[in-house]
């Protein structure tokens, strides 16, 4: 059964995450931890510093149409009228500024979260903290979905379809790429 979540339900959520996260570092920086767990801290680590900042509650899953239409803005297959072109930049113009507008509170808050829970600050305490960026988070995803709705509101069916089979080909290209370097545990 699928539960609805709440903005309590993904405070708490995230309180939960951020906690365990500081927790683990802390003591791998401390030397308490087996060789694989501080192997896993130093991965998890590489792998912080190489993530952008996201603002969005859903990091992953949502495509970036215009975005993407960017890529394809001159593609003869696309073939983009005019008006399709200055409706979809007025979009992503609209998308852009309110997004970027959110970011760096979603980025600060962020890292205050994070700096409070490494030196101890009790969940209970950072509650107010996490709730401001989950709403803020939510916010701008908010944004995004309108942002999707807006963009697929221009295009042509046709249009969609080409963009999301070339999303789809990019992530098959990707996904072989991972695989050839034997990431993906396939020979």
């Amino acid at each position: 059964m699928i539960k609805k979540l709440t903005i309590t339900s993904l405070t708490a959520l995230s309180l939960l995450l951020v906690t365990a996260q500081a927790e683990g570092m802390m003591k791998c920086q401390s030397g308490k931890c087996g060789a694989g767990m501080m192997k896993q801290a130093k991965q998890g680590a590489k792998m912080h510093k190489k993530q952008k900042h996201s603002p969005f509650l859903i990091k992953h899953g949502l495509p970036h149409l215009t975005k993407m239409l960017m890529k394809s803005w001159d593609d003869p297959k696309l073939a983009l009228t005019p008006e399709q072109k200055e409706k979809l930049l007025a979009v992503r113009k609209e998308t852009l500024g309110s997004v970027m507008s959110l970011k760096p509170e979603v980025i600060s808050l962020t890292k205050e979260i994070v700096q409070a829970s490494k030196t101890g600050t009790k969940a209970a305490d950072l509650k107010t903290k996490v709730e401001k960026l989950a709403s803020l988070e939510a916010e701008a995803t908010m944004t995004h979905l309108k942002c999707i709705e807006n963009t697929k509101a221009v295009l042509k069916p046709e249009q969609l379809a080409y963009l999301m089979e070339k999303r789809k080909a990019q992530h098959q290209m990707k996904k072989g790429m991972k695989c050839a370097s034997g990431k993906c545990g396939k020979k």
